[in-house]
């Protein structure tokens, strides 16, 4: 986005002319921003050639899958409908990986029918279980196992997936008891060990430590796995400072990793190819006045953006217009929702703002919309993709007639 004579712009369009067109909120995506992220993803990954699978929980919009496929990227799911969508965008079962602590019955027999690369199991229960559906299936099945190598991610506690108090994965103990158990399986293959730490991993140092836990516990096996799957959790620059993963550090480790280790690599990154592909575009209803600020009320909601509510995530907030030499406002920007926590945040200094404004919050295209609700019997918002000179609705706005 760029401020072309005080007017914010989006891959060449005025985004308060998409705000008036398309009536607000609005999901605003790139599909240049889509396609340079994976891009520079495969750029700094590109001697150990990992099978890059998305992770369609970051943002599972059917249109925004089939961009992805074009890519020839494959997918990380972590439900049926997840595997069904990814499929559907044409995505190679043998590029699927199938995450997730609860899969169920029918669930591991769809997986299995469709022959997807990976099972990635985590627990004795669930292997348990998808031995017996492959057993009545008559079928030769590949999983992985989920180790949790008890590695602080540095990231936020409720999106920590790798320390030994998280319900992910499963400890070095058990982890070896499994593969001598796998190793008496007639109808299950160990193919891969996998791991996932957390999201919005800002530095390589995290992963370079699990690499460590990785390379230990392999030397403690003595079975040979084809995949390595790291997992994802790059995080993007939410506070524009220029805060992110140095991806050339972490290729080192990986490299140094490998060379004493040959496998195929496996990443499951979802936020650091959509993050900061879509702005949500917001209208100003009401400016209130407060005791030491005064509240920006919106008309975008925590249902229709749910991470400031549920972790304290901070999205930068931008005017559509800019004010110069104007900078004197404290403003708290909510939403109309009737929870305290339909806030987004708290901006000190702001240039002065007027009821109808447009606004923007921005890097939202991960766990956006896939964490949307109808939250106080709010509709869905629009979703737009800009295509070059085009723009796409990738999905219409839902009706209230359609909620009743």
């Amino acid at each position: 986005m760029i401020y072309k004579k005080d007017k914010l712009t989006i891959e060449g369009f005025d985004v308060s002319f998409l705000g008036k067109k398309y009536k607000t909120p609005i999901y605003c995506y790139s599909l240049k921003k889509i396609k340079d992220n994976i891009e520079n993803l495969k750029r700094n990954f590109k001697k150990i050639d990992p099978l890059i699978c998305y992770a369609v929980k970051a943002n599972s919009n059917l249109n925004i899958l089939k961009e992805i496929k074009k890519q020839n990227l494959g997918a990380d799911v972590v439900s049926l409908g997840e595997l069904m969508k990814a499929l559907k965008a044409g995505i190679k079962p043998k590029k699927i990986v199938f995450s997730g602590v609860g899969k169920t019955e029918a669930e591991i027999e769809y997986a299995i029918s469709k022959n997807i690369l990976l099972i990635n199991a985590e627990s004795k229960s669930e292997i348990l279980e998808i031995e017996k559906i492959a057993k009545i299936k008559k079928k030769n099945v590949d999983i992985g196992i989920r180790l949790n190598p008890n590695t602080d991610a540095k990231t936020l506690n409720q999106i920590s997936t790798g320390k030994k108090e998280n319900k992910f994965g499963v400890n070095q103990k058990i982890f070896l008891q499994l593969i001598d158990y796998l190793k008496k399986s007639k109808y299950l293959n160990l193919k891969c060990l996998s791991v996932h730490i957390g999201s919005q991993i800002l530095s390589h140092k995290p992963y370079q430590s699990m690499l460590k836990v990785i390379d230990k516990i392999l030397k403690k096996t003595n079975h040979k796995f084809e995949y390595i799957d790291l997992g994802g959790g790059m995080g993007i620059d939410y506070n524009h400072n220029n805060s992110k993963i140095d991806l050339k550090k972490y290729y080192k480790d990986i490299e140094k990793f490998l060379k004493k280790n040959n496998y195929k690599i496996i990443f499951e990154p979802g936020r650091s190819i959509v993050g900061n592909s879509a702005i949500l575009i917001t209208k100003i209803i009401y400016i209130k006045q407060g005791y030491k600020k005064d509240f920006v009320i919106l008309d975008a909601a925590m249902n229709d953006l749910m991470r400031p509510a549920l972790y304290g995530a901070n999205h930068k907030i931008i005017p559509t217009k800019k004010v110069r030499n104007n900078k004197n406002k404290n403003y708290e920007f909510v939403g109309p929702i009737c929870e305290s926590t339909d806030t987004f945040s708290t901006v000190r200094k702001y240039q002065k703002l007027n009821e109808k404004d447009f606004l923007v919050i921005c890097d939202v295209g991960a766990y956006g919309t896939s964490l949307a609700s109808n939250y106080n019997v709010r509709p869905k918002p629009i979703e737009i993709l800009i295509k070059g000179s085009k723009i796409q609705i990738i999905s219409k706005r839902q009706k209230i007639s359609e909620l009743m």
